[in-house]
C-alpha cells in the first residue's frame, strides 16, 4: 500500500510542491464561473477525482479499472466545461504505474487520445484565458505523452532491479553454503581417515605396550608420521583458503589509528614477495590484534609499525610509548596475546613482547613452512 504523498509523481522533474500547485489550480477555474451550481458541481468532481486517482493504488484487477475510467471522466468533464486541462499530468503518471503490459498500453492510448480530443474540443468551448496558457497546454499534452512510457519503462527497471538483487543475495548465500560444504568435505576426507587411523593404531599400542614394546614402537611411530601429514595436509587446505592481505589490513590499520587519535609511523611495504597466504594471513591478522590492543588499553600517543621481508623470513615490529598492559593483568594470556602465539606456532612463528617504556612486539614468521621435530 502507498503512502498518502505517494500520489504525488516522482522522477518527473518537478518538485512536489509544483503537483500541489495542480492540486489547487483547479479552484481557481472553478470558481471564475458565476454560477453556484456550476462551482458546487466543479468542487465535486475535484474531490471524486481525487477520491477515485487515490483509490487506483488501494485496488487491483477489474476494480482499479473502474476508478482509473472515472478519474478519465472527470478530467475530460474538467477540461471541457472549465478549461483545466492539468488532471492529464496525474493520470499519466498513475497509467505509467500500471504493472499489466496490455492494460498499460489499452489506459496509455485512451488517455491519449481523450487528452489530445479534449483539448481540441476546449479550444472551441473555451473563453481567452484558456488560449493565454497554450504554452502550458501544450507542455501538459507533450507530458501525457512521455510521462507514461517513462514512468512504466521505471517501474520496469526497478523492478528488475530488486529481482537481481535478490537474485545475487540468494547466489552469494548458495557460494556461502557451497563453500562451508566443500570445507567440510574437505577437511573429513584430510582429517576423517588419519584420525580414524590413528586412534586404531593408538589403541593398538597401548595393548602390545607390554607384551610387544618394539612393535608398539613402530605403531606409534606409525601415528606420529600420520599425524605430521595430516597437518601438512590441513595447513595445504588453509593456504588455498581466501586469507587477509597485508596491505588491505594496513588500510584498516591506518583508520583505526587515525580513528584513536594516535600518530603513526609505518615503515616498509604491505606487499609480500613469495608469500603464501597462510603465513601473510597470520601475519595479518595478528597486525591487528596488536593494534586493536595498542588502542584499547595502552593510552599511547604514537605507534610504530615496520615491516621487514628477507629471503628467509617476515618481521613484524609494532611499539607504542603508551603504559603497556595494566596492572595485573595476565601479560602472557590476556588482549589476546595467547591467540596470537597459537596462530604463529602453526606456521612456525615466533612472537616477543616487551613491556619497557610502553609495549614492543615483535614478531617473526618463516617465508617457506617448515616442519619441525616437536609436530
Amino acid at each position: 500500500m502507498r503512502n498518502w504523498y505517494n500520489i504525488f509523481p516522482k522522477n518527473t522533474g518537478l518538485n512536489i510542491y509544483i503537483w500541489i500547485i495542480f492540486c489547487m489550480l483547479p479552484f481557481y477555474f472553478i470558481f471564475r464561473s458565476s454560477s453556484w451550481i456550476e462551482i458546487a458541481t466543479g468542487i465535486l468532481m475535484i474531490l471524486l477525482f481525487f477520491i477515485a486517482y487515490r483509490l487506483t493504488f488501494l485496488t487491483k484487477g477489474w476494480v482499479n479499472y473502474v476508478w482509473v475510467g472515472i478519474a478519465i471522466a472527470i478530467s475530460i468533464a474538467m477540461t471541457v466545461i472549465f478549461g483545466f486541462v492539468y488532471f492529464a499530468l496525474f493520470l499519466a503518471f498513475m497509467v505509467g504505474n500500471v504493472q499489466n503490459k496490455i492494460g498499460f498500453f489499452i489506459l496509455y492510448g485512451i488517455l491519449v487520445l481523450t487528452t489530445i480530443a479534449t483539448v481540441n474540443i476546449a479550444f472551441f468551448t473555451q473563453d481567452e484565458l484558456f488560449f493565454s496558457q497554450f504554452p502550458f497546454v501544450l507542455i501538459s499534452v507533450i507530458g501525457v505523452i512521455l510521462l507514461p512510457l517513462n514512468s512504466y519503462n521505471s517501474n520496469k527497471r526497478d523492478k528488475l532491479e530488486t529481482q537481481l538483487e535478490v537474485a545475487n543475495e540468494r547466489i552469494s548465500k548458495l557460494i556461502v553454503m557451497e563453500e562451508r560444504q566443500r570445507i567440510a568435505r574437505d577437511l573429513h576426507d584430510t582429517l576423517g581417515q588419519k584420525l580414524s587411523l590413528i586412534g586404531l593404531k593408538s589403541d593398538l599400542a597401548g595393548k602390545l605396550m607390554t607384551a610387544d614394546p618394539e612393535t608398539a614402537k613402530k605403531e606409534i611411530l606409525d601415528i606420529n608420521q600420520t599425524a605430521r601429514t595430516a597437518l601438512k595436509e590441513v595447513r595445504e587446505l588453509v593456504s588455498d583458503m581466501r586469507g587477509t592481505k597485508l596491505r588491505d589490513e594496513l588500510v584498516h590499520v591506518k583508520q583505526i589509528l587515525n580513528a584513536a587519535g594516535i600518530a603513526f609511523d609505518i615503515q616498509g611495504t604491505g606487499t609480500l614477495q613469495h608469500t603464501p597466504f597462510l603465513v601473510e594471513n597470520v601475519l595479518s591478522m595478528c597486525l591487528k590484534e596488536a593494534v586493536t590492543n595498542v588502542v584499547k588499553h595502552s593510552e599511547a600517543d604514537l605507534c610504530e609499525i615496520s615491516i621487514l621481508q628477507t629471503s628467509e623470513e617476515i618481521r613484524l615490529h609494532i611499539q607504542d610509548d603508551g603504559n603497556g598492559l595494566a596492572e595485573g593483568a595476565d601479560r602472557d594470556s590476556g588482549n589476546g596475546l595467547q591467540g596470537m602465539r597459537e596462530r604463529l606456532e602453526f606456521v612456525n612463528g615466533s612472537m616477543d613482547i616487551r613491556f619497557s617504556e610502553g609495549t614492543s612486539l615483535t614478531i617473526r614468521l618463516p617465508v617457506v613452512i617448515k616442519e619441525s621435530k616437536e609436530e
